[in-house]
């Protein structure tokens, strides 16, 4: 059956982005979360507080922490006082080190682009419509996996 052979090959997608995502990490010498969270900070709106990082990765607070003092070493993200409420603070990527990581996706993403080039406008949405919908069920998932739904 088509389910049966879409369901193993999520399975080998799934696991094919991993092992890309750990190979960025490690062309960067960084943490593969870091590079998702850094991925996250230029695909979300801010501002980002350690908190809001925490609940854009499903880290623990304690764990968004030491992700963002990983990053403010290496230079990827600054910490700030928010203006308007002084007890908040904010963090901000650095824009040089996110245009070095921007070139990079974009480099990686000319390959991307091509091999979408061969698809309908209708090929594109339902692919669109499935990253959506997979997105969500992933919030979903991770929710139940550690008892929040």
């Amino acid at each position: 059956m088509l389910i049966d052979d879409l369901q193993q090959e999520s399975r080998r997608y799934l696991a094919s982005y991993v092992m890309f995502n750990q190979a960025v990490a490690d062309h960067l010498k960084l943490h593969p979360t870091d590079v998702q969270c850094l991925n996250l900070l230029t695909a979300e709106s801010g501002p980002f507080t350690t908190g809001r990082i925490a609940e854009l990765t499903g880290l623990t607070s304690g764990s968004a922490t030491r992700l963002v003092d990983r990053l403010e070493k290496a230079g990827y993200v600054v910490r700030r006082r928010d203006q308007t409420d002084r007890r908040r603070v904010l963090v901000e990527p650095v824009p040089k080190a996110m245009r070095n990581l921007t070139e990079l996706w974009a480099e990686l993403g000319e390959r991307w682009r091509a091999m979408f080039a061969d698809y309908t406008e209708d090929e594109l949405a339902l692919l669109y419509r499935h990253m959506r919908r997979t997105v969500e069920l992933s919030r979903q998932q991770i929710a139940h996996l550690r008892g929040k739904d």
